[in-house]
C-alpha cells in the first residue's frame, strides 16, 4: 500500500470475509480464525484497522512538538497491521488485503462489512463490567453490521455467532 495524502475514512469490499483488528492478541486469535476459514472457503480475506492518533503507532517522522502529517500515520498503522498479518502466518493460499480506515473501529466495521460475506472481530471485553462478554465494539457490530458476524472469545476456544450464514464451520 501507498499512502499518498489521501487518508481514508471508508473502504468498499466486494466480498469476503473482513476481520477486524487493532493490534491486540484477541484480534490476532481473530485473525487466524478468519484467516482459516478463508482458506476452506476459498473467500479472499479482508484485515481492517480503524484509527485515530490516539490508537495510531507513532510515525517514524514524529519528534517532539512537531505532528506529522496524517498520512505518516495512517502509513505506520499500515506496516503495523501488516506486522500483524505476517505474525499471524496465514496459508500462502489466502488472499488477504490489508485496509486502514481513519474511523472508529465500530463504526469502520459497520461501514465496510456492508460488502462482506461475514464481519469477524475478536471480543476483549475490557470495559468496566467484569462479567460483560463482548467489548464494546462487538457489541455495536454483533447489533448493527450489515452481515453475519462471528466473535472470537480468546481463550476459551468458543465463538459466538449472529446471523444464518452457508460459510463451512
Amino acid at each position: 500500500m501507498r499512502v499518498d495524502g489521501d487518508v481514508a475514512e471508508s473502504v468498499r469490499i466486494e466480498g469476503g470475509i473482513l476481520v477486524g483488528h487493532d493490534g491486540s492478541e484477541c484480534a490476532q486469535h481473530a485473525l487466524r480464525w478468519a484467516g482459516e476459514l478463508a482458506r476452506r472457503s476459498g473467500l479472499d480475506l479482508h484485515v481492517l484497522r480503524a484509527w485515530s492518533m490516539t490508537s495510531a503507532p507513532r510515525p517514524a517522522s514524529w519528534s517532539p512538538g512537531y505532528v506529522p502529517p496524517m498520512d505518516d500515520w495512517a502509513g505506520a498503522v499500515y506496516e503495523e497491521l501488516n506486522k500483524h498479518v505476517t505474525a499471524a502466518r496465514l496459508d500462502p493460499s489466502v488472499r488477504v488485503t490489508c485496509h486502514v480506515v481513519h474511523r472508529s473501529p465500530a463504526k469502520g466495521l459497520i461501514e465496510t462489512a456492508a460488502g462482506a460475506d461475514l464481519l469477524v472481530v475478536g471480543a476483549r471485553g475490557r470495559g468496566g463490567f467484569g462479567g460483560l462478554l463482548l467489548g464494546s465494539v462487538s457489541d455495536q457490530v454483533v447489533h448493527h453490521a450489515p452481515c453475519p458476524v462471528t466473535v472470537i472469545r480468546s481463550g476459551t476456544g468458543t465463538s459466538l455467532v449472529r446471523g444464518q450464514t452457508t460459510l463451512p464451520a
